[in-house]
């Protein structure tokens, strides 16, 4: 039969699949023209004479580029000598002189909504890593300074920690009418694993204090080519962030106040100015597994029924019967479970015979094809993130010990360095309120309740942390007589001497009954043999 029209459905499957990909590139507002710029408001006049100027001489020589050195400081007047590379002026990343992304941030953050492996492994990295919740803790100099004080003067600085932590926790919360403190972290690093860049933005009272702490969407924020501030563009607005702590001057917008910005990128030795998220490093497994998850969807849009190979012999069929009956394998197959297709044929001749048959290429069942190719992407998926599958509700054959063991791995390697470097970070909101407090995240617990009470219990007795330091680590009140070690009295002390030795007996005896060296023990007798004769 014709091949035209299954041909016409492939080029028409491929203009789609290239209609998807400039999809996201439509919506970067910074690829307009001078023309398309010139029209968003909070533009400053200086900026647009110069724009013009530059959008002018564009036009004339197209290849031209500018550079200039850093602009990253340091401490006493060390500075970056990095040189930034050129821009050209033809389109809003030359006129704001902002650097473009190294990948579509749209599309970076629309596998967070389309991939359930990817959007399982940022959500378990969230919710480990900033959505336990937070503290305040002292500082180790401030920790230092009340070691080597008096028991009085301890206990008063002790009070004094304690009423500015619950001031501290109180302020924070105050910065932000719609979100938590913890629910801004956790869209603030959903943005960053998903697109490898984070922003928070901070704004000032009149008096230069912080009086909010937000979150920006990634994929609205352009970093300048400078390194002295960021650009935001939604609709028909154009906003200007400086640096956090920085006084330079608004380049862009009329705001003589703009908020500031603190950056937080995934590293990638291939840009500095933007980050890239884990997920890149498998991003062809993700691809596959939407592919093939499109497959098994369109296998049973068409009623699961297997493809056919049509056969017609002796005779040709019409354009009208050829068209019908294309037309009910694209689109009327679909609509239901059966249906009947009715071929209207040539008669025979002499000397043919007309034959018209429907064979099927796929007889065997085609329920969830490339299952296990899908299972390898997934896993993939998660190694790209570090990210153990016990941790996402999947379950498999591995033994709990393996999954704590997994959990451990998780909890040093990926979530522990994680709240390191944004504690670090956020330590530069912190210090302009205190400088005796840090924050510090709450980290997974691999223990249960009872577990944690025995360890603590002993370390009380043993006079490793006081009582206080105790229930700081509980999240409870300090008490007046908590700064003191713990004495155990005579009879205390005797009783934990024998409780030791009893459990160290049982401890060896244990060890005795593992073992499998008959030279030290026989090991424990079968159920019902008694004890082992000596």
């Amino acid at each position: 039969m014709n091949q035209e029209p299954v041909e016409y459905i492939i080029r028409a499957k491929m203009d789609n699949f290239a209609e998807e990909e400039n999809v996201f590139k439509t919506q970067d507002p910074f690829i307009k023209n001078w023309d398309g710029i010139k029209s968003l408001t909070g533009l400053n006049s200086s900026f647009k004479r110069r724009a013009t100027r530059m959008a002018k001489y564009a036009e004339i020589t197209p290849a031209y580029l500018d550079s200039a050195m850093a602009t990253s400081s340091g401490v006493n007047g060390a500075r970056s000598k990095e040189i930034n590379p050129g821009t050209v002026y033809h389109n809003g990343y030359g006129l704001f002189d902002v650097i473009t992304p190294p990948w579509n941030l749209y599309e970076l953050a629309n596998y967070y909504d389309t991939s359930f492996a990817n959007h399982a492994a940022i959500d378990a990295k969230v919710e480990n890593i900033v959505g336990l919740g937070y503290d305040f803790q002292p500082t180790k100099s401030t920790m230092f300074a009340i070691e080597g004080s008096t028991d009085s003067a301890a206990e008063k600085a002790r009070k004094r920690i304690e009423r500015a932590r619950i001031s501290m926790r109180e302020w924070i919360e105050t910065l932000n009418d719609d979100d938590s403190f913890t629910n801004t972290m956790m869209k603030f690093y959903t943005d960053v694993q998903a697109t490898g860049n984070g922003y928070l933005e901070i704004g000032r009272t009149v008096t230069g204090e912080i009086g909010y702490v937000g979150h920006i969407p990634s994929t609205t924020m352009r970093v300048r080519r400078l390194k002295d501030g960021y650009v935001q563009i939604i609709g028909n607005k154009v906003v200007y962030f400086r640096n956090f702590g920085a006084a330079n001057p608004n380049p862009v917008s009329d705001d003589p106040r703009p908020n500031e910005i603190i950056h937080y990128k995934e590293y990638s030795p291939l840009n500095t100015y933007y980050g890239i998220p884990d997920i890149m490093s498998a991003i062809s497994s993700l691809h596959g597994d939407q592919l093939a998850s499109q497959y098994n969807i369109d296998y049973f849009s068409n009623k699961a029924v297997p493809r056919y190979v049509i056969t017609l012999k002796g005779a040709k069929l019409s354009e009208d019967a050829e068209d019908k009956m294309f037309r009910f394998l694209q689109t009327s197959l679909k609509g239901q479970s059966h249906r009947t297709l009715y071929i209207p044929l040539p008669a025979d001749s002499d000397t043919n015979k007309v034959e018209f048959k429907m064979e099927p290429i796929e007889n065997n069942v085609q329920e969830a094809s490339f299952d296990q190719y899908r299972i390898r992407n997934r896993d993939d998926i998660l190694v790209a993130h570090q990210v153990p599958l016990s941790k996402i509700g999947g379950g498999d054959a591995a033994s709990i010990a393996a999954a704590l063991a997994q959990d451990r791995t998780f909890k040093e390697q990926v979530a522990r360095p994680a709240q390191t470097n944004l504690e670090k970070v956020l330590g530069k909101i912190i210090k302009e309120k205190t400088d005796i407090l840090e924050l510090k995240f709450n980290e997974l617990t691999l223990t249960d309740e009872i577990a944690q009470s025995q360890i603590l219990e002993r370390y009380v007795k043993t006079q490793i942390l006081t009582p206080n330091e105790a229930r700081e680590k509980l999240g409870l009140g300090q008490r007046q007589d908590g700064d003191q070690v713990f004495q155990m009295t005579p009879r205390q002390a005797t009783d934990a001497r024998a409780n030791l030795a009893d459990n160290r007996q049982r401890d060896a005896q244990r060890t005795n009954n593992n073992s499998d060296s008959t030279s030290t023990t026989t090991g424990r007798n079968a159920q019902g043999e008694g004890r082992a004769s000596q």
